[in-house]
């Protein structure tokens, strides 16, 4: 006799606030071993990822996050660490209040809902994957219609925007207007870096910043730039290119990369 399998419910507290910045129980675990630790290679360890896992993660939430959460904190008889904004501490504090109430929300809710696997395909079918390694959500504050393209310009921070060039089919589609937030897409390989802040060339974005960490692999490395603000940049080129430039961590950098190389997300 086959017994059919049944299903169950189980749910992710993901919160948004009023301005729709999202955060994950993954995420608050990860902020809350860093409180406790000040250090990322221990908050790592606790929650079981590696440290350029953390890193990349810590880099994903300030850059979506209007309001920086981590800080490095540098000097000190230790080297410095990583501690916690005040913002950071808000959101642990609220997150963890959530938490048992929502535990005891998705028990309720199980018991009553019985199209479990209908509800999973839908789920599975409508979950976005990207592979691109930056993104930065924003208000839109320019928005430049031309005979073919749209120009739209996003602020990611006090001091740095991006422009992307999407058709204007793309624009009236989905509904992008000033004031209103949209998420940008870079793929780390599409990014230029450059010492020289004055170099003379077509693309229309230019970040500047300090390089913060490079990670070299058997071909390529990969360099991430603090823009300032909690944002960072990560561009992935060659070795080659790594030490013809005479990149090291600490430097001023330039990221150079064309406004058709954004993509834009409505969010």
């Amino acid at each position: 006799m086959t017994l059919k399998k049944t299903s169950s419910l189980k749910g992710s507290l993901i919160v948004l606030n009023e301005d729709q910045q999202s955060f994950t129980t993954s995420q608050i675990e990860l902020l809350i071993a860093i409180n406790e630790c000040g250090s990322i290679t221990r908050a790592a360890k606790r929650v079981g990822i590696s440290y350029k896992t953390a890193w990349d993660r810590i880099d994903a939430l300030n850059n979506m996050s209007e309001n920086p959460l981590i800080i490095r904190a540098t000097g000190g008889a230790k080297g410095g660490g990583t501690k916690l904004t005040e913002f950071g501490q808000d959101i642990i504090q609220g997150f963890t209040e959530l938490q048992d109430e929502h535990a005891a929300f998705v028990k309720r809710l199980g018991t009553r809902l019985h199209s479990m696997d209908d509800l999973a395909k839908f789920i599975r079918s409508t979950t976005l994957h990207t592979s691109a390694r930056n993104q930065f959500r924003g208000p839109i504050i320019k928005i430049t219609r031309g005979a073919v393209n749209t120009e739209i310009e996003l602020s990611i921070s006090d001091s740095a925007t991006i422009v992307a060039h999407i058709t204007n089919n793309s624009a009236k589609n989905m509904h992008f207007k000033k004031g209103s937030h949209a998420v940008a897409l870079i793929k780390s390989s599409w990014i230029i870096l450059s010492k020289d802040s004055e170099l003379a060339t077509s693309a229309r974005n230019k970040l500047t910043g300090s390089i913060s960490k490079i990670i070299k692999g058997g071909v390529n490395s990969e360099v991430s730039i603090d823009l300032g603000d909690g944002k960072t940049l990560c561009s992935v080129i060659t070795n080659a290119s790594v030490k013809e430039l005479n990149l090291r961590k600490g430097d001023q950098a330039c990221a150079l990369f064309k406004a058709s190389s954004v993509i834009l997300m409505a969010d």
